[in-house]
């Protein structure tokens, strides 16, 4: 009987699903040593990956009272609850911005990918909002956040198309809360014209597109021209099916459209690609972590 193969990196290649996972492994990393330019694309699944969980041990533990008095299932639909006052509402999502924004990622998984790109010309294109790729030591120049940040508020109406940093305001209320509520003070209102705050997060045609956002979307945009031929690596990580005009299908079309293209897919159990450029793609269904940090060690 033959025995177990192993790479110098530890991986199992010994047969059926292991070693395809290993060899697509290795064409990615060939794609990734090869690349003139690499895109990144990330969804959510890429921050589930570093551990941020919105449901399960971890929601349970950030969470018990509300759990208790609401019986919510995950911190996802319990921020659409409407709660009946605003310091309860901000009592929630204060403690929720507080543990997606600004605690460090449970697993460093966004620095291992930031060690895989660094070196490339690269540019992030991303539909998460908890801003791990600068707290990762990602270039800020090289990010664009579509779908806003949980760091920025703005005016619920909007009045004006500017954001407004929250941290000072957020760790207070996440500080002085007590029985799920905020003390009034500190729910915030717009210093234009008094409205109610809200979260900078697309969900309707309400969402600020402000300075910040525009300078990126630019650079974003200007990349992408002075990339449209040669060896380019789009490198798609955890996009799902809830945006995927955003990332995944424009970049099935930029890699159809490049011959010398290659796109690439990790994402477990959703990792696939459009026919037309299944000759030049390399799908990975496994954990992004795991795949990430066996990827570091080739």
């Amino acid at each position: 009987m033959e025995g177990k193969r192993t790479s110098e990196s530890g991986l199992d290649t010994t047969s059926g699903n292991d070693s395809e996972y290993y060899e697509n492994l290795q064409k990615l990393r060939q794609a990734l040593d090869e690349a003139d330019a690499v895109v990144v694309g990330a969804g959510a699944g890429l921050s589930t990956a570093a551990g941020f969980t919105y449901s399960g041990e971890r929601f349970e533990k950030l969470f018990p009272d509300f759990i208790a008095r609401y019986h919510f299932r995950d911190m996802y639909s319990a921020g659409f609850f409407p709660y009946k006052t605003p310091e309860e509402q901000w009592a929630f999502w204060s403690r929720y911005i507080w543990h997606n924004r600004y605690v460090p990622a449970p697993k460093d998984t966004y620095e291992m990918l930031r060690g895989l790109v660094q070196d490339k010309d690269y540019f992030v294109l991303t539909t998460n909002v908890d801003h791990q790729f600068q707290k990762a030591g990602f270039d800020k120049q090289r990010l664009f956040y579509t779908q806003g940040d949980y760091g920025l508020w703005q005016c619920s109406r909007p009045c004006h198309q500017k954001t407004y940093d929250n941290y000072e305001t957020v760790k207070l209320m996440v500080e002085q809360q007590q029985n799920m509520r905020v003390p009034s003070q500190l729910v915030p209102h717009c210093p234009v014209c008094g409205k109610p705050m809200t979260m900078n997060l697309r969900s309707d045609d309400t969402f600020v597109e402000d300075d910040g956002w525009r300078e990126a979307a630019n650079r974003y945009t200007e990349f992408m021209g002075q990339h449209g031929r040669g060896k380019v690596l789009y490198l798609e990580l955890g996009v799902g099916g809830n945006t995927p005009v955003i990332i995944k299908y424009p970049f099935w079309n930029f890699t159809n459209k490049n011959p010398k293209a290659t796109y690439a897919c990790l994402n477990l159990g959703e990792a696939f690609a459009h026919p037309a450029i299944e000759k030049r793609s390399i799908l990975i269904d496994a954990d992004i972590d795991k795949a990430l940090r066996d990827l570091s060690n080739l």
